[in-house]
Order: C-alpha cells, then sequence, then structure tokens
C-alpha cells in the first residue's frame, strides 16, 4: 500500500474546518496543523481559540490517540520557518489561513502547495470569491485546487469540481465549497505527489477579481426595499441576493421608523437577516434582528415602511 503523502495543513476559520474533517474523517493525517493564534472575541473579549483549534480538541477528546503537532505563530519568521523544514513535508494544504503566505514558505514542501479556493478559478480571485458570485446572481460555482505561487490565486490548476448555487446563501454555500474541497484535496494529494496529476496553467485572460465587502457595502436603503415590495422584478432580485450574500459579515442591514408593521418611533438600525422572492417576483423579508432586540422571524411580505 502506498505511503501517505506527507503533508501540512494550514488554515484558520469554519470553512477551513469543513476542509479539514474531511481529510480526518477519512484517515487523512496532516503530520502538523498551523492556524491563527487565540484571540479575544466579542464585547467581553473573551480569548478563543480559533475553529481548527476547536475541531482537533474535538476529536481528540474522541479519540485521545490522535496527536497531532498544532503551530499557531504570530508571524511567519525564520524560527518558524525551520520548524516547517523539520517536518520534511511533501505538500502544504492551504484553506483559508488568513495570513499571506510568501514564497520562501511555499518553497519549503517538496510538491509545492495546494489551495482550496471556493470558485472556479480563474473567475473570482481575491478576498470574497463566494460573496461576489452570489451577489452577482450566478447559478453554477465550484471549488478549485491550485497551485499557490506569489500571485493571488493564480497558479496552475490542480482540480475543479461545480456546484450549483439555487437558493443556497453564504453560509450554506461555504460549507458546501469546503466539504467538497476536502474530499478533492483527499483524493488529489497522492497523485501529485506521484506525477500522475499535472497542473494546468489557467487562462488569465479570463481572470477576474473580487474585493472586500465593508459594513457600508452591506447597506440597503429603505426607499430600495419598498420598491422591491411594490414593484418586484431586479431590485428585488438585487436585495433577496444581497441579504444572502453578505450575511453573516458584514451583515445587510437598513434604517427606519418602522418594518414589517412593527413600530418605533424613531430611527433604528435593522439588520436584514433573511429574504426570499414572491410567486409575484416581489421581496418578502423572513428574519430580521432591530437593535437591542432579539432576532425575529417574519412571515409576511414587507410593509408599512415610513421614512
Amino acid at each position: 500500500m502506498p505511503t501517505q503523502p506527507r503533508f501540512i495543513f494550514f488554515g484558520t476559520p469554519e470553512f477551513a474546518t469543513d476542509v479539514l474533517e474531511k481529510l480526518l474523517n477519512r484517515g487523512i493525517i496532516p503530520a502538523a496543523i498551523v492556524c491563527n493564534p487565540d484571540r479575544p472575541v466579542g464585547r467581553k473579549k473573551v480569548v478563543t481559540p480559533p475553529a481548527v483549534k476547536l475541531l482537533i480538541m474535538e476529536h481528540q477528546l474522541q479519540d485521545p490517540t490522535l496527536s497531532i503537532p498544532l503551530l499557531q505563530p504570530e508571524a511567519l519568521d525564520d524560527a518558524f520557518l525551520e520548524q516547517l523544514r523539520s517536518f520534511e513535508p511533501d505538500l502544504f494544504v492551504i484553506a483559508a489561513y488568513a495570513k499571506l503566505v510568501k514564497q520562501n514558505v511555499l518553497d519549503i514542501p517538496k510538491h509545492g502547495t495546494i489551495g482550496v479556493h471556493p470558485s472556479l478559478l480563474p473567475a473570482y480571485r481575491g478576498a470574497s470569491p463566494m460573496q461576489t458570485t452570489l451577489l452577482d446572481g450566478q447559478d453554477i460555482t465550484g471549488v478549485s485546487l491550485f497551485m499557490i505561487d506569489e500571485k493571488m490565486d493564480h497558479g496552475p490548476i490542480v482540480a475543479q469540481e461545480t456546484v450549483q448555487i439555487g437558493t443556497m446563501n453564504y453560509t450554506q454555500l461555504a460549507k458546501k465549497l469546503a466539504e467538497i474541497g476536502g474530499e478533492l484535496v483527499a483524493k488529489t494529494i497522492p497523485g501529485l505527489v506521484d506525477g500522475t496529476i499535472v497542473p494546468q496553467e489557467q487562462d488569465h485572460t479570463k481572470a477576474t477579481f473580487t474585493k472586500k465587502f465593508s459594513t457600508d457595502d452591506a447597506f440597503i436603503d429603505i426607499h430600495d426595499i419598498e420598491r422591491a415590495h411594490s414593484e418586484g422584478g431586479e431590485i428585488a432580485l438585487a436585495i433577496e441576493r444581497k441579504i444572502r450574500a453578505l450575511n453573516p459579515e458584514p451583515g445587510t442591514w437598513t434604517i427606519a421608523k418602522s418594518i414589517c408593521n412593527l413600530h418605533f418611533g424613531q430611527e433604528k438600525r435593522i439588520k436584514l437577516l433573511e429574504a426570499d422572492i414572491s410567486m409575484e417576483d416581489t421581496l418578502i423579508i423572513k428574519k430580521i434582528h432591530i437593535e437591542g432586540k432579539k432576532p425575529l422571524e417574519l412571515h409576511q411580505h414587507i410593509q408599512g415602511i415610513d421614512k
């Protein structure tokens, strides 16, 4: 039986945990895992481990024999690079690590570094491929494994798989693509190391790029919401896509004195959490979060909005 390639996994948030869990469940165990340090979280600034670390802790509770070195460097400095070299890795696998990995790190593994990217490269390179795909109203997306180089999402493609989006929101799409990415990594790393899989250069003339979205980008004007309710059509579709794409972060929101027959007497900041399109192609707001209150499920068309 062939020896499993020796690889180090880099990843920090939920997307990375879904990729890594697929590998662990198939018995494909990294030689080490690299994630960000524990950080203060929430209003009370409680120091909290990143999602990948929590996943490993959970697996070790279930299986005390599971021993994977967990590295949480603040900086990818020379001492850390020497630590990576000591594992003599065949490959690195990077999935949403949240740090820039420079060429001196990429040069360490014998067979290069695989990136897990949630789009069909060369489309949607950059910081927000899933959000931008949803905002654009695309129905087909996918996940790409590619060989990371110093340019952003630029290296040769190792494997791809397509997914139909349908009505998925960002959270659902991220989980789906991460799980597929984990399966692709599991299938791909042996062939990449033994040379039976040859990465193919991207068509860089077809590259498109995405940006990181801010809270301002996630604002939806109350006048537009009213039009989307009364007129429907493209504005309703655009708002519904925006709500699916930009939750939970940065979180779509508006300002109004009342919404859905709920009256406040003064303007309130209202998070728009879920929406749908009616049979008449008008906007339906399904879930909101009014500042100072608990999230509220709604079962009616948007109406009675005061500007």
